[in-house]
């Protein structure tokens, strides 16, 4: 099989959940990357406690403010990985930072919820990785590996098979209107992006990451996978992407889901 050998990756929403697991098992890695860029909108607030003890004990994660829904915590965002980079790109932008307004059905969901997780899961996501695209793109021409993998330069943007029209994951568990139609408008907006980025060689996937044992996961019931073992097999799918992979629906072992 063959190993994630990423120098520099970004991780939204790292404070807790799948970003902070993700965050954890990156900087446990025999060959952990040079720039582990764990962002978050509050540092400093007691839900960032984790991942600044996991920062403490590991050099390589730096933890950057990052305010996905608001341009001005972007551009600061990205002048600061610029700094830290010192002239290279960014090979690996996974977009995990995404809301879920739980527990509304079809006749009670609101305009307002609707709104809400919109901007955050699908435009958040268009705005950071359009910010973050400059850094991509120079991982990506200053590499000598040929053909497109999440080690040279990618965007991975955390969906869900919720959002899959063929399947509706759990509707008959929640129909979480807001958080379905969010995560089928990401999945378009990662279809536009494998084929606006395809001469950058600049791979993009959109990533069901399975049922797991986060706050979230476990909203409506608890979640059948641990996220330490959902993570794992994240990292390893990863690992395998190539440029037959981008602009496909996938999950975490890599099995193509329809859209």
């Amino acid at each position: 099989m063959a190993a994630l050998n990423v120098r520099s990756v970004l991780v939204t929403g790292s404070n807790r959940g799948i970003g902070l697991e993700l965050i954890r098992q990156l900087a446990g890695k025999s060959k952990s990357p040079e720039f582990i860029f764990a962002t978050c909108r509050d540092p400093a607030g007691p839900q960032a406690q984790d991942l600044k003890n996991l920062a403490a004990k590991n050099q390589g994660i730096e933890i950057i403010p990052l305010d996905t829904c608001k341009p001005s915590s972007i551009k600061a965002a990205v002048a600061k990985v610029t700094e830290q980079l010192k002239g290279s790109g960014l090979n690996l932008l996974i977009n995990n930072a995404g809301i879920v307004k739980p527990f509304t059905a079809l006749e009670s969901e609101t305009p307002e919820g609707m709104l809400e997780v919109y901007k955050t899961n699908v435009v958040g996501t268009m705005m950071v990785s359009q910010a973050f695209l400059p850094l991509l793109r120079k991982a990506s021409h200053e590499s000598s590996q040929k053909g497109m993998s999440c080690s040279k330069a990618a965007i991975v943007n955390l969906s869900s098979e919720c959002g899959s029209i063929t399947n509706l994951l759990a509707w008959e568990i929640a129909h979480i209107l807001n958080y379905r139609c969010s995560k089928a408008a990401l999945n378009m907006l990662t279809k536009c992006q494998s084929l606006g980025y395809a001469e950058d060689q600049i791979l993009c996937v959109p990533l069901h990451p399975g049922w797991l044992q986060t706050e979230m996961g476990n909203s409506a019931m608890p979640a059948p996978m641990t996220v330490e073992e959902g993570v794992q097999k994240i990292l390893d799918t990863l690992s395998q992407l190539s440029e037959k992979d981008s602009g496909t629906f996938v999950d975490l072992e890599g099995k193509v889901l329809p859209w």
